[in-house]
């Protein structure tokens, strides 16, 4: 790849990965309108560069849950040990979603008009979701049946130009979460998200003969991290100030504008 090319996509994956407009729709759009694609060394290394900005970035929310599973001593402060229980059964339904979809029906996952449909009509939902649901519960208020809900709708991010992000944000603020919680849940909830499509794209490398690691895969991983960590502060700064109107204008104007691309 050019550097570029190379420099174009690991922007483009580091800053939709987070926000609710769709990481997948903005690639497929890219090799669409320009022709380039993406080798499976970059999307190994975009996956480590985007893991490592939410990591960093929701340390402390990280930390409350680990911590009381690896000491047996009792610590001060919030226990929220069971969010990882509930990360990774929330987490169960894309995984099933994404091998059924790539065994039976990979095509799907690259069609412009999909793409258009769910832009649009997931920027309403996203939009009423947010102005209709309640603000009543935070990250301590989460249960079992709340994250699997949660994890359930998670699975429709497998459809092109849904967002992971912003269906998770959305099915937490048609659960009762503030928008600050839902947007919180829904970071975390990307990590093991991330791990498992990174892990996919890290075999599917070993299985293709080229693992090799090149400055490149260095380049893309360091530009997905900065530009993840930017974009992740980005979103929680506006969600608490605004609410998600922002990216629901953007995905309307993105919608309007393939309708135009596609139909005119």
């Amino acid at each position: 790849m050019t550097v570029l090319q190379l420099v174009v996509l690991a922007l483009v994956q580091g800053i939709t990965e987070f926000l609710p407009i769709s990481s997948k729709a903005h690639l497929v759009l890219v090799r669409e309108f320009l022709l380039w694609d993406q080798d499976l060394l970059l999307d190994v290394a975009v996956h480590v560069g985007t893991l490592a900005a939410v990591v960093i970035y929701f340390w402390r929310d990280i930390g409350s849950i680990v911590m009381p599973l690896v000491s047996s001593r009792r610590r001060h402060g919030r226990d929220r040990s069971r969010l990882a229980l509930y990360l990774c059964l929330a987490t169960l339904p894309v995984i099933a979603a994404g091998a059924l979809v790539y065994l039976f029906a990979p095509g799907l996952l690259e069609d412009p008009v999909l793409i258009m449909a769910t832009t649009i009509g997931f920027a309403i939902l996203l939009y009423g979701a947010d102005r209709l649901g309640l603000t009543v519960r935070n990250l301590d208020h989460m249960t079992l049946s709340s994250a699997l809900f949660i994890g359930c709708a998670q699975a429709l991010a497998i459809l092109p130009g849904t967002s992971r992000a912003g269906i998770t944000m959305t099915a937490a603020r048609m659960a009762g979460f503030e928008r600050d919680t839902a947007a919180r849940f829904a970071m975390l909830l990307s990590i093991p998200v991330i791990v498992a499509a990174g892990a996919f794209a890290g075999y599917e490398l070993v299985k293709s003969g080229d693992p090799v690691l090149t400055l490149d895969a260095g380049i893309a991983a360091v530009l997905s991290f900065a530009v993840a960590l930017l974009a992740i502060w980005v979103l929680m700064q506006l969600v608490r100030r605004v609410g998600f109107t922002p990216f629901v204008i953007y995905r309307l104007l993105l919608g309007a504008g393939l309708i135009v691309w596609l139909y005119a």
